[in-house]
């Protein structure tokens, strides 16, 4: 699993204190503490007004990178943003995101054709909205990567992100996202799946018990990655428990190394 660390969110009220006044400890202790939980990436967002946005990032950025050797998610709803901050960032890492809204193809598609190495987070989403059905959010799909292949961008340089619905909603939620990433990596098979993990829980009681099935569920069906918080133990242990049982820890070597650092069952005094 690729973990994409999404504590450095200004949508986060602490977060958004710190941007307030200008605390880059606290940025600094975020992004050291997801690094040493376990991330891969660190998704960073700014979470502000428009005028503040770019100003807020690159401060962000400089207080990240240089507290992480990890690459950086870039995220922000603004297709220019993302290209306008782009040049604040070392090294190759992943533009959080594209999808078929409007024109974000057309401005992020070349400057992913333009910058080798980078990847993108492409959202099952178009002009009509987020599709609950799985055939649809395929459908989605194949037209980004399509569209992504004009531009030379290879599938596996794409993270599908099927959009999971809120349970309390739309009953068969998980169904459909796990139908979703079945019919896509049938055609596609060198794409990789992401997702965030507390939409599905939205509106629940106990939203963590929910939160846990549906990432051991989406490993199951074939996610790679999530956007999540690297430092909840539970979480954590989830993934490490879902990859131990699908074989995909070769020897459950990464299960029993967690457990023997005291990652996982009861805390070690």
């Amino acid at each position: 699993m690729i973990i994409i660390g999404e504590k450095l969110n200004g949508a986060i009220p602490s977060v958004a204190e710190a941007i307030v006044k200008k605390d880059a400890g606290a940025i600094k202790a975020l992004a050291i503490a997801q690094t040493d939980a376990g991330a891969d990436y660190l998704d960073v967002c700014a979470g502000t007004e428009p005028d503040k946005e770019y100003e807020t990032l690159v401060w962000m950025l400089e207080i990240v990178q240089a507290a992480s050797d990890l690459p950086i998610c870039i995220d922000s709803p603004d297709q220019d943003m993302l290209k306008r901050v782009l040049p604040a960032i070392g090294k190759p890492g992943i533009i959080n995101s594209v999808s078929g809204e409007g024109s974000k193809c057309d401005v992020l598609y070349p400057l992913l054709r333009d910058n080798a190495g980078w990847q993108v987070v492409a959202l099952t989403c178009d002009d009509s909205g987020i599709p609950s059905d799985a055939a649809k959010k395929a459908e989605i799909a194949f037209r980004l990567i399509e569209k992504a292949g004009e531009y030379g961008i290879s599938p596996g340089r794409i993270f599908i992100d099927p959009l999971v619905l809120s349970l309390s909603a739309v009953n068969d939620s998980m169904l459909s996202f796990m139908e979703a990433i079945r019919q896509i990596k049938a055609q596609h098979p060198a794409v990789k799946f992401t997702s965030g993990l507390s939409n599905i829980s939205y509106g629940m009681p106990a939203r963590k018990l929910i939160n846990q099935g549906f990432l051991t569920l989406a490993i199951s069906a074939g996610m790679d990655s999530a956007i999540m918080d690297p430092m909840n133990r539970g979480m954590m242990e989830t993934v490490l428990a879902a990859e131990a049982l699908l074989g995909k820890d070769k020897y459950c070597r990464k299960y029993n190394k967690a457990y023997r650092e005291g990652r996982l069952g009861s805390k070690k005094i």
